[in-house]
């Protein structure tokens, strides 16, 4: 496996990132402790070093089967956690994005990890009522105390994690050295903002759910119920949810054709689309058994063709809608440039 710079750090983390929300039966379709010591020994054998938990997952046994997985060589791994969801349910402040929480958070997930220090801390998810400056002046303080190295933010609109950002480059406290976003074949609305923000600010992404919750893994065919074809957290069972289980299977039919051309598998050509698009792109990849992780890392070993990439990209394309679409028709760029965008060679991101 091959190495990324994580954002404008000189962090180094693998080009893919094991997601371990799987580890742990509690929620009923996990992964035993055995099996989830398995899956952790065959990434690392294919020189993984970068791993993701929660302080939600699985109950907390998520962290505590990381923790006990990378006792032995500490130092190689990069371990990331986040808070934000709740740690006691009908407590309003054991969830959100307030000082309180990170603190109290922060401290039992160190505990079940058995760690002073994680190497990589998320906000989980925006909660909307926290002051923009108390959530980096609180990471900021936690960066500074030596309990968390790098910070990052998860499932948060862009114009949040910009002014979030640039309020902390002006303070002086820690930035964002990357965000945590949902994108697959199926998933590409974050095209329109997040993705172009991204690569601005020089932020590492991270990608959960590049196989579509399954539906791009070849598992699913014509006869499949919309509600099996649905993207994971969506609406069921609605016309809007028919026609989107409609459009997956179009895009999981053209992900099985590369498939048989290249000889891999569906899920591997999946995950490849998504570490070859522009950007730092870590795919996060998770499972519930061995075979399984043991099929997605071979997503490593093979480029696809260019011709291969179009057709997968002109098979998901989605609309970027305004104001992308109306900054590129040919007369407003005339009004724009002068009629001389062609003539500037110096083009930003």
């Amino acid at each position: 496996m091959n190495y990324r710079l994580f954002g404008t750090s000189g962090l180094r983390v693998s080009e893919l990132c094991l997601g371990t929300m799987t580890f742990g039966e509690e929620w009923g379709w996990g992964a035993s402790r055995e099996e989830s010591r398995r899956i952790f020994d065959a990434y690392v054998a294919a020189g993984g070093n970068f791993i993701d938990t929660a302080n939600r997952y699985t109950e907390g046994t998520s962290e505590r089967f990381v923790g006990e997985f990378v006792a032995a060589e500490r130092e190689r791994f990069v371990v990331a956690t986040k808070y934000t969801l709740f740690s006691r349910k009908g407590d309003p402040n054991s969830a959100g994005n307030h000082r309180k929480n990170l603190v109290q958070s922060l401290e039992a997930s160190l505990k079940r990890l058995k760690l002073d220090c994680v190497d990589l801390y998320w906000v989980h998810a925006w909660d909307y009522l926290t002051p923009v400056d108390e959530v980096m002046r609180a990471l900021d303080d936690v960066v500074r105390a030596g309990k968390a190295l790098y910070v990052g933010i998860s499932d948060t609109p862009a114009w949040i994690v910009s002014r979030a950002n640039t309020l902390a480059e002006l303070r002086g406290w820690t930035s964002f050295a990357g965000i945590q976003i949902e994108y697959s074949l199926i998933q590409r609305t974050v095209e329109r903002e997040l993705l172009p923000m991204a690569r601005t600010l020089d932020l590492a992404v991270t990608a959960w759910g590049p196989i579509g919750g399954g539906v791009l893994s070849g598992k699913y065919n014509a006869d499949a119920s919309p509600a099996q074809q649905a993207e994971p957290g969506r609406m069921r069972d609605t016309p809007a949810a028919a026609r989107r289980a409609e459009r997956n299977l179009r895009i999981a039919g053209v992900v099985r054709e590369v498939a048989q051309e290249t000889g891999h598998t569906p899920s591997q050509i999946a995950v490849n689309w998504v570490r070859h698009q522009q950007g730092k792109i870590i795919p996060i990849v998770g499972a519930r058994t061995l075979a399984q992780i043991e099929d997605t890392l071979g997503a490593v070993a093979f480029e696809l063709a260019p011709g291969q990439m179009s057709r997968l990209d002109e098979a998901s394309r989605i609309e970027l809608g305004f104001p992308h679409e109306f900054l590129e028709q040919p007369n407003i760029r005339d009004l724009v440039y002068g009629g001389t965008r062609d003539q500037i060679l110096d083009r930003r991101p």
